[in-house]
């Protein structure tokens, strides 16, 4: 059996990361910008001290009540007025000790509804700085991450940040002063033997579910690390459900998923295991105290020292003690293994941003979006460089291509004038400023994307076109459509822009989604466009059509295209060849087959597999028997 991995190698929560993370929830639990919360805070604590005074009074309704009916009853001297007054009080005070326990469950919940708008703003408020934070780090963190995993630990952490301020507020708080006063009332009705003996109960009692929640807590960590690995591996693989579908590997995902579930099942066996004994030592120690306190009573009732209703009241005081007792435990743990929960998006928090605006960066001034790149270089790595003093410049309006083979680092270059990442060497500018000098929001403003791979989200197509410009109207979205070549298409579907893509886009074809991806860009009209390998996924036929759209769309525009077909940047205005890093070549077309250099061959060997593909073209011709036969096609030779 495959056994949970070893809890000691994972990272503990101290008690200084869990006052520290008490501390960073403070501001939401007390939020200086909201009053109106604040009020419901001081309101929610004044209900508590109320719920907890009734609570502790309560038994003495009982005590009352009890003494009340073991009275003598009244002989046949005693006038009828003296009757029903004993008769009465017993009554009135049972009735006393009703109304006590409604009011102390009607302060308890109303306590609950006056805090619940301050708990569920403080999820939301963590829940969206988290969400904002994950799209403000690198590219870099988001080619590493699990997606499956990530969302588990932002589940979990909410979930775990509600439990922390919950239980800090309303149960921590009121579970102190309710012992408080129970000792104080236990003090001065008994004596001070009754406090030892509860004072030493009380510490056996939460010194054993501390101990007993810290080993608990070590396997729900590595519950929770199984929990993540198998909702990675889960989304991982339906993600990929075509790749699974293609090699027949269903029985290998559903093991690789059941191993990880294995793991979680062990765990989650210990933990249950491991509550029924936390369970099984509390009930021990208290109802021990218990036992001790309501025996000393007894005692002390035969010995006329105490009444039948001082010994109704050390229990009842104390079986109301082991309710905030129970929440010692209780909020121990929950707080504990929230920590536990929120530990991860809290260091998820702590990641600091590889690209962040300079302070008093200014916004990008675009004025004809002349590109330079100088002396650039970068590295992912630093042993292994991938460009080596780039310099080329993108003049405004004009169309620079970029070839070379792969690992040239052509994509690199888009992902440095989108500023994804810094360069290490050299630098870019857009009309004589340097990105890294101005904001990234108005830098990413200026350039369109439409890249080799296009995702779209999981909505309509109007969805996926508007978001190139969210405020843009139904008929801008339609005019993008129509520059895009995809209006047609769209006009023949049943539910036409309303129609659901599905899950990344996945119910249109590679051409379909590159011309969504071409109308967005169209919508966001930016003054400098990015075509990174757009075409190179598409068949022939489909590429010409796409082309077609994208010199439409880059007209005017400056324009950098990445390309690995060369059919496609044959009317640059200049074509760059990297080789390892650096530019090798550089020129138009016709001026590079001239050289006859690395570009001269790579355009042979592209024109080459064109042609063997087009002679592998058959037509189907039928014979007079009514068979099927195929005859190669017969294509010109093409022009040089």
């Amino acid at each position: 059996m495959t056994t949970a991995a070893d809890p000691t190698n994972q990272p503990r929560v101290k008690a200084e990361s869990a006052f520290a993370t008490l501390l960073n929830l403070w501001p939401y639990m007390w939020p200086g910008d909201r009053p109106d919360l604040k009020r419901r805070v001081g309101v929610a604590l004044v209900v508590l001290v109320a719920a907890k005074v009734v609570t502790v009074l309560i038994p003495y309704t009982y005590k009352w009540a009890t003494d009340a009916l073991v009275s003598p009853m009244p002989g046949d001297k005693e006038a009828a007025a003296g009757l029903t007054a004993v008769i009465t009080v017993p009554i009135l005070l049972v009735i006393a000790y009703g109304v006590g326990r409604i009011l102390m469950n009607v302060f308890n919940n109303l306590r609950d509804a006056l805090f619940a708008k301050v708990g569920q703003h403080a999820v939301r408020e963590l829940a969206y700085k988290t969400f904002v934070h994950m799209h403000e780090l690198s590219l870099r963190f988001h080619l590493q991450r699990r997606t499956g995993g990530m969302s588990r630990i932002i589940e979990r952490g909410t979930r775990g940040i509600e439990i922390i301020v919950r239980f800090t507020i309303l149960n921590t708080a009121p579970t102190v002063i309710e012992f408080l006063l129970a000792a104080v009332i236990i003090t001065y009705q008994f004596d001070w033997t009754y406090l030892i003996v509860i004072s030493v109960t009380v510490v056996l009692y939460t010194w054993f579910t501390v101990k007993a929640s810290d080993w608990r807590i070590k396997i729900r960590r590595a519950m929770n690390d199984s929990d993540t690995d198998a909702n990675a591996k889960a989304i991982d693989s339906l993600l990929n459900f075509e790749t699974v579908k293609y090699f027949g590997n269903e029985t290998m995902e559903a093991r690789r998923f059941d191993t990880a579930m294995e793991r979680y099942e062990a765990s989650a066996i210990r933990i249950w295991t491991s509550l029924a004994w936390l369970n099984i030592g509390q009930v021990v120690i208290f109802t021990t105290g218990m036992t001790i306190c309501m025996a000393m009573s007894g005692a002390a009732v035969l010995r006329g020292e105490q009444t039948i209703g001082d010994f109704v009241l050390i229990n009842a005081l104390l079986m109301q003690l082991s309710i905030p007792l129970n929440f010692i435990g209780f909020v121990y743990r929950e707080i504990k293994q929230g920590l536990i929960d929120i530990e991860a998006m809290f260091d998820l928090l702590d990641v600091a941003p590889e690209i962040v605006d300079k302070p008093g960066a200014r916004d990008l001034i675009v004025d004809g979006a002349n590109v330079r790149f100088e002396d650039v270089a970068f590295h992912y790595d630093a042993d292994r460089p991938i460009l080596k003093g780039i310099s080329f410049d993108v003049p405004a309006g004009r169309t620079i291509a970029i070839v070379g083979p792969s690992g040239a680092g052509k994509s690199t270059i888009s992902r440095l004038l989108f500023r994804f990442y810094d360069v290490i060497g050299g630098k870019i500018t857009v009309d004589g400023q340097d990105v890294r000098d101005v904001t990234q929001e108005s830098l990413r403003a200026a350039i369109g994307m439409v890249p080799q791979d296009t995702v779209l989200f999981n909505d309509t197509i109007a969805y996926n076109i508007r978001y190139g410009r969210p405020d843009a109207t139904d008929e801008e979205i339609r005019q993008a459509a129509q520059t895009a070549q995809i209006a047609d298409f769209i006009a023949t579907l049943p539910a036409g822009y309303d129609t659901e893509v599905g899950e990344r886009g996945l119910k249109l074809s590679g051409g379909e989604k590159q011309r969504v991806a071409i109308a967005r860009t169209v919508l966001k009209a930016p003054p400098i466009l990015i075509l990174d390998e757009a075409t190179s996924a598409l068949d022939i036929h489909t590429e010409r059509e796409i082309q077609a759209a994208l010199d439409r769309v880059s007209a005017g525009r400056t324009t950098l295209v990445i390309a690995h077909r060369l059919s496609t940047v044959i009317h640059a205005h200049e074509i760059i060849v990297l080789d390892q890093g650096r530019i090798a070549e550089r020129g138009r077309h016709d001026e590079l087959l001239a050289e006859d250099g690395l570009y001269a061959s790579m355009w042979n060997r592209q024109r080459q597999a064109a042609e063997a593909i087009e002679r592998l073209h058959e037509v189907e011709e039928t014979d007079a028997e009514g068979f099927v036969r195929r005859a190669p096609v017969q294509q010109p030779e093409p022009a040089e």
